[in-house]
C-alpha cells in the first residue's frame, strides 16, 4: 500500500495507526517545521526562545519504554511551545558509550571472527567500532522518528564529534580542578577498567547466595562472614578474632582496628598480630570510628574506602593484593600467587582450618557491588587516575536553586570524581608524559612525548552536551540564541550522574549554568516493580507496542497474548497521561492496558471528525472563534467547555503537569464532545433547520478544529490527519498543526460562560438519574414520558431553557416541565424519584406496562 500526505481521498472508515502514521514524518521534515527558523513566518510567532537537549542516548543501543517516557514527555512540550509561535530547538544527538559500544564490538569480533581485541591494534579495532557505528548507529534515530520526535535533525550531535572535549580538559586542568593521583576506584576485572558508580548495580545479598561470574565455571558463594583469629605477638595463648566477607583479602591486610574505649580489648593497646601467612606484624591501633559492636575489625586499605581513610588518619602502608585481571598479586605469595580471587578464597579458607584459625562462619547481608556491563564483582583497586575536584566546582552551582518536580536538587557528599578508564574506544586524554632519556651531553638531551592511552568517562562528554552541542567554545550564533537550555527532562535516576555534572561543568566553563528548570519524570517499572533494565531482560522496545509484538516476543515478559499494534499517538497519550511526578508508576501490565484505551480513544476522536465532515457538508465557510456568537444553549454550553479546558491545559502545561493536560483533552473530547454534545446535535441535523444547522457547523467546525489542537502535542499524526482535512478560515495561514496556533484563553475568552456551564450541570445530574431509572427497569428502547417537578426558580429555567437536550440525551418520549407536583395530575403509573431538595423526577411507565408492573408487584412484595 502506498501512503502519501495527500487529503483529497475520502477519509478511510475506521482509524488505522499504520495509515495514519506512514507519511506524516517526512512531510514535517521536509518542510522544516522542526527547525527554530520555521517560526519566523508565523503571525503568532513570539520572541521568545525555547531549548532543549534529549538525553543523548546510547548509539549502539536500542530505546526502551523508559526512554518513550522521556521522548512523549519532551516531544509534548517542544510541539506546545512551538505552536505557541516561539522560536524552539529541540537537540537530538547521541552518546558514543565508551564501555557499551567497546562491549559489544569485542563480542562481535569474538563471534565472528574469533579474535579478542587484544589481538588487534587500537586502530584495528576502532575502525571495527566505527564500522558497528554505521551499521547499527542510526537505530536509535529510527525509533525517535517512528515515535513523531520533532527533533532539529540537521543540528544532530554525535559526542565524538565534538572539539569541546580537549577544551574543557584543558580549561579545566589549567584552573587545577583535574589532577592525576593514586587512589581507590572501582574496577571491573572483566574489562579491565575503572568505572562509573552509575555503571555499579548494588545487588542486595540477604543470605548465603551463590552467582555466576564472569572466567568461573563454577558459581561463587557469596552473602557468608567468615571469622579468624589473629595470634598476638609474643603471647601464644592470646588470640584477636576479626570477621570478613572477603577473606582473599587479608593478604592485604595492614593492622586491625579498635574502639578507643572498648573494654574488651583494653589489654591489647599497643601490640600487634602476627599475620598467619606472609609473618607480618600488624599494628592494634584504636579509632573511634570502628563500630564497638563489631569488636576488632581487618584493616585493608587498598581495596576498602572506610580503610583507605583510617590507613590515611594512622599513616598506614596500602597493600594490593587483586591485579587488574582479578588474579592474587605476588604480595600474597606463590601458593595462591595468579590465582583467580574467588578461588583463592577457598585455598585461604581451608589454610586457616589447617592452622587452626578458622572460627566458623554465618549468614550475612551485604551489598554486592557488580558490573552493569559485565556482570563481574567490582573490586576496589588502588589505580593512578585523573580525577576532577568535584566539591570545588559544585560550590558555584550550589549558589543557584534549581527546580524539578515537587523539590530541589540536592547534592549530597562529593567526591572527587575519577574521569578515566582504560579503554581503547572514547575520548583520548589531551595529555602527555614526558620522558627525558638519560644523555652524558646535555646539550643534545631529547625529550619524548607519549600520550596517555586512557579514554575520559563518557559521562564527561555528555555532561557537556548542552553548549557542546551548540558549538561551545566557539561563539556561535545557536550558542548565544539557545543556550542556556530553558528545561532539563530526564530520569530521576540520573541526578548526580548527569544532571549534577551537567550544572557543575556548565557553571564552570560557561559562567552559566546549562538550564534555568530541571523537571526529573518518575521512572517505569515492571509488573514485579523492577526499574526496566536491558540487563535484567525486561525491557521493551516501543516500536512493538507501536507496530504490535507476536505471543513469542512476550511471552516471557507476562503478556501471554502479544501486543496488539497501537500506533505511536497511541503510546504517546497513554505514557503522558501518567503522573511523572510521583516515585514511580504503576505496574508495567497497567500501562499496557492504558495504551489500548488510548487506541480506542484514537478510534472516537477519528468517529467524531467523520460525523462532523457529514455534518459540515461540501458548501461549508467556517468562521474564525472570533466571529463565533452562538446564540443556541447547547452550542453556548459547549465552547465554554472547550474554554476552559483550553486555560487548564495552558495552565498545567506550563506546570509540566502533562498528565493533567492530556487528562483534560481527554474528558473534553470523550464526554463533553462526543457522548454530549454530538448525541444533542442529531436531531437538529435532522430537522434541517437553516439557522440552527448554521449555528450547529460553526460550533462543531470550531470544537473539532481546536480540540484537535489541543490534542496534538500528545497525538501529532492523528491530529494532523484530521486537522489537514478540515476546512479553514480566511485567516488561517498555517501549512500543518505542527505550527497552528495553540488555543488560548485571550482569544477564546469570549466563550466563557460560567453561568451555562452551572446551568447544564443542573441538566445533566436529571439526565444520569432518569438513565439509570430507565436501565433499572429495563426500558431498552421504550421512550418514557417524563415529568420534572422543580420548586426553585433557577433550575426551573435551566430545564426550560435545556429541555430539548435534555429529552434527547435521557432518551425520553418527552420531558415535561412543572412548577409543582402537587398541582398537576400525573399518571398512575407513574415512577418518582427525589433528585436533590427542589427537583424530583416522574417517570411514566405506561409505555412499558407489562414490564413495569412487573416490577411494581415485586418491589410490594420486598417491602413487605
Amino acid at each position: 500500500m502506498t501512503f502519501s500526505t495527500d487529503t483529497s481521498a475520502p477519509l478511510p472508515t475506521s482509524y488505522s495507526p499504520r495509515y495514519v502514521e506512514a507519511a506524516w514524518y517526512p512531510w514535517w521534515v521536509k518542510e522544516g517545521f522542526f527547525k527554530p527558523e520555521c517560526q519566523q513566518h508565523l503571525p503568532h510567532r513570539k520572541p521568545e526562545m525555547f531549548s532543549i537537549s534529549l538525553p543523548p542516548p546510547n548509539v549502539t543501543g536500542s530505546l526502551h519504554l523508559g526512554h518513550a517516557l522521556t521522548v512523549a514527555i519532551e516531544d509534548a512540550l517542544v510541539r506546545w511551545r512551538r505552536m505557541q509561535g516561539y522560536r524552539v530547538l529541540w537537540l537530538p544527538g547521541s552518546d558514543h558509550a565508551g564501555i557499551a559500544t567497546q562491549a559489544v564490538v569485542e563480542k562481535k569480533i569474538r563471534k565472528e571472527r574469533g579474535v579478542l581485541r587484544q589481538d588487534l591494534s587500537r586502530d584495528e579495532f576502532l575502525q571495527e567500532v566505527w564500522k558497528w557505528i554505521e551499521e547499527k548507529g542510526n537505530e536509535i534515530f529510527k525509533q525517535l522518528k517512528e515515535m513523531g520526535a520533532s527533533l532539529d535533525w540537521d543540528r544532530a550531535c554525535f559526542t565524538m564529534d565534538s572539539v569541546t572535549v580537549t577544551e574543557a580538559f584543558v580549561q579545566l586542568h589549567e584552573q587545577g580542578l583535574i589532577y592525576r593521583d593514586r587512589r581507590l576506584v572501582n574496577w571491573s576485572c572483566a574489562l579491565q577498567s575503572a568505572i562509573s558508580d552509575i555503571e555499579v548495580e548494588n545487588r542486595q545479598i540477604e543470605r548465603r547466595t551463590k552467582i555466576s561470574v564472569p572466567g568461573l565455571e563454577d558459581k561463587v558463594l557469596f552473602g557468608v562472614l567468615e571469622t579468624f583469629a589473629y595470634k598476638v605477638e609474643g603471647e601464644e595463648s592470646m588470640e584477636l578474632l576479626v570477621s570478613t566477607t572477603r577473606p582473599e583479602t587479608m593478604f592485604g591486610d595492614v593492622a586491625v582496628a579498635i574502639h578507643p574505649d572498648d573494654s574488651r580489648y583494653l589489654h591489647l593497646h599497643g601490640k600487634r598480630v602476627c599475620h598467619p601467612f606472609t609473618g607480618r606484624l600488624l599494628p592494634i591501633i584504636t579509632d573511634p570510628a570502628v563500630e564497638p559492636q563489631m569488636g576488632a575489625v581487618k584493616v585493608t586499605p587498598a581495596h576498602n574506602h572506610v580503610d583507605y581513610k583510617l590507613a590515611q588518619r594512622h599513616n598506614l602502608p596500602l597493600i594490593s593484593v587483586v591485579a587488574e585481571n582479578g588474579t592474587m598479586t605476588a604480595e600474597c605469595g606463590e601458593w595462591v600467587q595468579g590465582l583467580h580471587r574467588f578461588l583463592a578464597r577457598e585455598k585461604v579458607l581451608a589454610a586457616l582450618k589447617e592452622k587452626g584459625l578458622y572460627r566458623g562462619a554465618k549468614d550475612h547481608c551485604l551489598v554486592l557491588p557488580v558490573c552493569s556491563r559485565s556482570g563481574d564483582v567490582i573490586e576496589l583497586l588502588l589505580k593512578n587516575q585523573w580525577f576532577v575536584r568535584s566539591e570545588a566546582i559544585a560550590q558555584s552551582a550550589l549558589e543557584v536553586t534549581l527546580q524539578f518536580g515537587r523539590g530541589g536538587v540536592g547534592w549530597g557528599s562529593l567526591c572527587d570524581w575519577c574521569i578515566s578508564r582504560q579503554l581503547w574506544w572514547g575520548h583520548q586524554i589531551p595529555a602527555y608524559r614526558v620522558m627525558i632519556p638519560g644523555s652524558p651531553d646535555l646539550e643534545e638531551v631529547s625529550i619524548n612525548l607519549s600520550n596517555y592511552a586512557d579514554v575520559l568517562d563518557t559521562w564527561f562528554s555528555s555532561s557537556l552536551f548542552p553548549f557542546a552541542a551548540l558549538g561551545w567554545p566557539h561563539k556561535t550564533e545557536d550558542l548565544q540564541q539557545f543556550f542556556p537550555n530553558n528545561i532539563l527532562e530526564t530520569g530521576s535516576d540520573l541526578l548526580f550522574f548527569w544532571v549534577a555534572r551537567m550544572v557543575m561543568l556548565g557553571k564552570q566553563l560557561t559562567g552559566e549554568l546549562p538550564f534555568s528548570q530541571v523537571f526529573l519524570h518518575s521512572l517505569i517499572h515492571d509488573a514485579h516493580g523492577r526499574k526496566m533494565s536491558k540487563s535484567l531482560g525486561n525491557v521493551i522496545d516501543p516500536l512493538d507496542v507501536i507496530h504490535g509484538a507476536s505471543l513469542q516476543v512476550f511471552f516471557l515478559q507476562n503478556f501471554p497474548q502479544g501486543i496488539a499494534e497501537s500506533g505511536s499517538d497511541a503510546l504517546r497519550f497513554a505514557l503522558c497521561r501518567y503522573d511523572a511526578h510521583g516515585e514511580k508508576f504503576s505496574p508495567l501490565v497497567l500501562q499496557l492496558n492504558s495504551i489500548e484505551k488510548a487506541s480506542h480513544f484514537c478510534n472516537k476522536v477519528w468517529n467524531a471528525l467523520k460525523f462532523t465532515f457529514a455534518a459540515l457538508g461540501e458548501e461549508f465557510a467556517p468562521l474564525d472563534p472570533q466571529q463565533v456568537f452562538p446564540s443556541f444553549p447547547m452550542d453556548q454550553w459547549i465552547l465554554s467547555r472547550l474554554y476552559h479546558t483550553a486555560e487548564y491545559c495552558a495552565q498545567h502545561f506550563e506546570n509540566y503537569k502533562l498528565h493533567s493536560a492530556a487528562n483534560a483533552v481527554s474528558l473534553f473530547w470523550v464526554q463533553d464532545f462526543c457522548s454530549t454534545y454530538l448525541e444533542s446535535v442529531k436531531p437538529i441535523l435532522r430537522t434541517g433547520d437553516p439557522v440552527r444547522l448554521l449555528s450547529t457547523q460553526q460550533t462543531l467546525y470550531n470544537c473539532v478544529d481546536l480540540a484537535l489542537r489541543l490534542l496534538s502535542p500528545f497525538m501529532p499524526f492523528l491530529t494532523e490527519e484530521l486537522w489537514q482535512r478540515l476546512p479553514k478560515t480566511h485567516l488561517e495561514s498555517s501549512p500543518s498543526i505542527c505550527v497552528a496556533r495553540y488555543p488560548s484563553r485571550e482569544h477564546l475568552r469570549h466563550w466563557c460562560n460560567p453561568e451555562e456551564e452551572a446551568n447544564f450541570l443542573l441538566v445533566q445530574q436529571i439526565i444520569q438519574v432518569i438513565r439509570c431509572m430507565r436501565a433499572t427497569y429495563q426500558l431498552t428502547k421504550a421512550r418514557p414520558t417524563v415529568y420534572l417537578a422543580c420548586s426553585e426558580t433557577a433550575p426551573w429555567a435551566a430545564y426550560e431553557k435545556y429541555q430539548e437536550p435534555l429529552q434527547t440525551l435521557s432518551l425520553a418520549g418527552s420531558v415535561n416541565i412543572l412548577p409543582n407536583s402537587e398541582e398537576v395530575d400525573l399518571p398512575l403509573n407513574c415512577l418518582a424519584v427525589k433528585v436533590n431538595g427542589h427537583t424530583s423526577i416522574y417517570m411514566d411507565l405506561q409505555v412499558g406496562y407489562n414490564l413495569a408492573h412487573y416490577w411494581i408487584q415485586d418491589s410490594k412484595k420486598r417491602s413487605d
